[in-house]
């Protein structure tokens, strides 16, 4: 995308370099980081685990609600393969939990996962299908970011203490999956002040998901 103006790019990329700043900052975070070399302690890592399956059951009931009020067939196709998606998340997160031995039905939602999942849910309730892209494509262009960063970083090898996170997340397949979701964006959402409101309101979600795990840190 190097070298290209505003009007060249695609909305996606609009919107990502627009959160460039926010990008960085879970980059830099202390949770990212710990994940990165390792130091991260495993019961932050356990907690973040049970709190994401919360996460992620509502992602996928957002592409529930984006697939039943798509306007065409389109969006029918690519949403269900979507949320076929968040469940093999969701089934990775589950054998965290078995192996670590995580009680997800004994867990509650922490007030950060609850601001997510809470403004996830009203937009794909209340919003536009593109609005609902907006909301939902900053999670999968981030955490690829955050993948591929760390993969470059050696956090990918087998020894690494979190490297199945990282290859995850850097994965080609993750990738197609992002790359689909930003191609949803592209078709049904306009560059209009509820979309980039949208987009940004996800991005701090995001990174004050990540900080709430890291005792101290807040986003």
């Amino acid at each position: 995308m190097t070298g290209l103006d505003d009007e060249s790019r695609g909305l996606a990329a609009r919107l990502w370099l627009a959160n460039q700043d926010l990008a960085r900052v879970a980059l830099d975070g202390r949770f990212v980081q710990g994940l990165a070399d390792g130091s991260l302690p495993l019961e932050c890592f356990k907690a973040y685990v049970a709190q994401d399956v919360f996460f992620l059951d509502a992602f996928a009931r957002a592409y529930a609600l984006a697939l039943a009020r798509s306007p065409d067939h389109h969006g029918l196709e690519v949403f269900h393969q979507l949320l076929g998606g968040v469940l093999d998340e969701m089934r990775l997160h589950a054998g965290y939990a078995a192996r670590w031995g995580v009680d997800l039905a004994s867990v509650e939602p922490g007030p950060d996962t609850l601001a997510y999942t809470d403004f996830l849910l009203a937009t794909a309730s209340l919003g536009s299908v593109g609005e609902t892209c907006a909301a939902m494509t900053p999670c999968m262009r981030l955490y690829l970011f955050l993948g591929q960063a760390l993969a470059g970083s050696g956090a990918a090898a087998a020894d690494h203490p979190y490297h199945e996170w990282t290859e995850t997340y850097s994965s080609p397949a993750f990738e197609e999956l992002a790359a689909t979701l930003e191609g949803l964006l592209e078709r049904y959402a306009e560059d209009r002040p509820s979309v980039r409101s949208a987009y940004r309101r996800a991005m701090q979600l995001e990174v004050a998901f990540f900080a709430a795990h890291v005792p101290g840190e807040r986003a």
